[in-house]
C-alpha cells in the first residue's frame, strides 16, 4: 500500500466546496488472488449503498460495471504513465478519450487522480507531473467534461514537513517548486488538494514520540490534548494535526481556500467533516510485505464483511443485515474461566438485569456459560448504546449482525426486544473490562456518518473548514 478506510471510504460529490458536505467513499485495490469480478464489486458496492469510489486505474470492466449506479467514481493515471502523459498533449488527451469518454455518459466519473503519491514514489516523475494533469484537464475541457471532471494528484502526507504544531508545517523544500505549480493549477481549476493521511505510520514511525491513544482517535483529558500555542487550537488526534498542517503548508505558500480531501487514511469511525477515501474495500493477499499490509480491507474476497460498518448518510455495510442491528456475543474459542469471569462482571458491576437467565426464565436454557454470557454481553453492548469498547470483555466478546435470540428468549439488542430485553435504566459503573487491543464492533459517530471502530476514533475541528 501506498501510505489506511474507511478504502475505506473514502463525503459528497468529489467537486468538494467549503459549503458542500463531507462524504465518505472506498478505495478498490485488486491485488487480490481471488478479486471479484468488476459486476460483483459493483454488485457489493450497491447493496451496501456505497456511493463514492476511487479506482487505482481506469479499468474498462469496472467502469462498465458502475453504469448506471449513480456512484461518484475516482479514476487515476498509473504512476507508470505519468512521464508519457506529462510530455505529450496528445498522449493525454489519447488517455482522457480511451479511458474517459467511453464511459462518462453512464458511468459518474467525478475526477481523475493523475498517479499516487508521485512526489515520493517516482520522484524523477516530478518535472512532468503539472503538465501532466494540465494535459489531462486540456482534454476534459476539449469534451466540455472540465466543469464535471476535477483533475488532482494524491500526496503522501510524508511531503508536509514540521507538522507539528500545524501552524508551522511547510511543503518539503524539494518538492516546493512543484508544489507551487501544483497548488496554482488547483485553485484556477476549482479543484482541490488530496491527501493520504495514515495515523497508524505516523505512530509506527514515532519511536514513541506520539502516544498511542493519539494515534487512535481515542478521547482524551483537556491537560492530554496537543495545543498549538501559535493558534491555541487543540488537537486531540494525528488525524486532525495533519490536515491542519496541510492547510497551513497551502498558507505559507500563499494558497487558500483549496479543500483538502483525504484520499487514504485508516482507523476513521468518529468525528469529521472531511472528504475521505477509507482504504480499502478488499483485503489484498497479493501484496508485498508484511501481513499487515495485506488487512487493510473491510471485507473478504467473498464479500463477508471483517468490520461491521454502519454509514448513515451513504448506506450502511453490514453482514447480511439490512436493518443495521449489531450484537455482542461469546467468541466461540473463548476461555470458560474468562467467560464466567466476565459474565460475572456483566451481572455484577455492570449492572446488567440478569434475571431472564434464572432457571425457569426464558434465557436459562441452554445452560451454559457460553449462552448466558452471549446474553449478559448483549444486553450491556446495548445497554450501552453499543459505546466504543464495549463489546469486548477482555477479548471474549465480539460484534456479529446475527440476531443471538432463540426460541422464547428474545435478546435486548433485538428489534423484537421487550419484556425479554429488560434491563436497569441506570448507567454501568464501569466500562465492561477490555483487552490490551481495540474491538472491531463498536459504532461511533463520525459527524453525520456512523462508522464500525477499526482501532481508533477519528475527530475533527479544523478551523479551515
Amino acid at each position: 500500500m501506498v501510505v489506511n478506510v474507511f478504502i475505506f471510504l473514502l463525503l459528497l460529490p468529489l467537486a468538494v466546496s467549503a459549503d458542500q458536505d463531507a462524504f465518505v467513499g472506498v478505495n478498490i485495490g485488486t491485488a487480490l488472488s481471488d478479486m471479484p469480478n468488476p459486476t460483483q464489486v459493483a454488485v457489493l458496492l450497491k447493496s451496501q449503498q456505497i456511493r463514492h469510489v476511487r479506482l487505482y486505474d481506469a479499468d474498462p470492466a469496472m467502469l462498465f460495471a458502475l453504469a448506471g449506479s449513480g456512484i461518484q467514481v475516482t479514476v487515476t493515471v498509473p504512476n507508470q504513465q505519468i512521464l508519457a502523459v506529462g510530455q505529450s498533449n496528445a498522449t493525454a488527451a489519447n488517455w482522457v478519450s480511451r479511458n474517459i469518454l467511453p464511459y462518462v455518459s453512464t458511468t459518474n466519473i467525478t475526477a481523475i487522480s493523475v498517479g499516487s503519491e508521485v512526489l515520493t514514489t517516482i520522484p524523477n516523475a516530478a518535472t512532468v507531473l503539472v503538465s501532466a494533469m494540465k494535459y489531462i484537464h486540456s482534454a476534459l475541457m476539449s469534451a466540455g467534461l472540465d466543469s464535471k471532471i476535477k483533475v488532482s494528484t494524491a500526496h503522501s502526507s510524508s511531503i508536509i514537513l514540521d507538522s507539528f504544531p500545524p501552524s508551522q508545517a511547510f511543503f518539503n523544500r524539494t518538492v516546493e517548486p512543484v508544489m507551487v505549480q501544483l497548488l496554482e493549477f488547483l485553485r484556477s481549476t476549482g479543484s482541490y488538494l488530496m491527501l493520504n493521511v495514515y495515523p497508524y505510520y505516523d505512530y509506527m514511525q514515532s519511536n514513541g514520540v506520539i502516544p498511542l491513544d493519539y494515534a487512535l482517535f481515542r478521547p482524551l483529558p483537556p491537560d492530554k490534548e496537543a495545543i498549538d500555542l501559535n493558534t491555541l487550537l487543540h488537537y486531540t488526534n494525528v488525524f486532525d494535526a495533519v490536515v491542519d498542517a496541510a492547510y497551513f503548508a497551502m498558507l505559507y505558500l500563499n494558497y487558500t481556500n483549496i479543500p483538502v480531501v483525504v484520499t487514504e487514511s485508516g482507523w476513521p469511525s468518529k468525528g469529521v467533516a472531511i472528504s475521505t477515501y477509507i482504504y480499502e474495500l478488499y483485503n489484498e493477499d497479493l501484496k508485498p510485505g508484511l501481513v499487515s499490509e495485506k488487512n487493510w480491507g473491510l471485507f473478504n474476497a467473498d464479500g463477508r464483511p471483517i468490520y461491521v460498518l454502519h454509514l448513515m448518510d451513504s448506506g450502511s455495510v453490514l453482514t447480511n443485515d439490512t436493518a443495521g442491528q449489531t450484537y455482542c456475543v461469546a467468541k466461540n474459542d473463548a476461555d470458560k474461566k474468562m467467560l464466567q469471569a466476565a459474565l460475572d462482571w456483566a451481572c455484577g458491576p455492570g449492572k446488567v438485569n440478569c434475571s431472564m437467565m434464572l432457571q425457569g426464565e426464558p434465557c436459562y436454557l441452554p445452560d451454559t456459560v457460553a449462552a448466558h454470557a452471549t446474553y449478559a454481553f448483549d444486553a450491556y453492548y446495548h445497554q450501552m448504546a453499543m459505546a466504543d469498547g464495549t463489546c469486548d470483555f477482555n477479548g471474549v466478546a465480539t460484534v456479529t449482525t446475527t440476531d443471538p435470540s432463540r426460541d422464547g428468549c428474545t435478546f435486548p439488542g433485538s428489534g423484537g426486544s421487550g419484556s425479554n430485553g429488560t434491563f436497569n435504566n441506570g448507567t454501568a459503573s464501569s466500562l465492561a473490562p477490555s483487552s490490551n487491543s481495540t474491538t472491531s464492533g463498536s459504532p461511533l459517530l463520525f459527524g453525520s456518518v456512523s462508522f464500525l471502530k477499526f482501532s481508533g476514533i477519528l475527530l475533527w475541528s479544523s478551523a479551515f473548514l
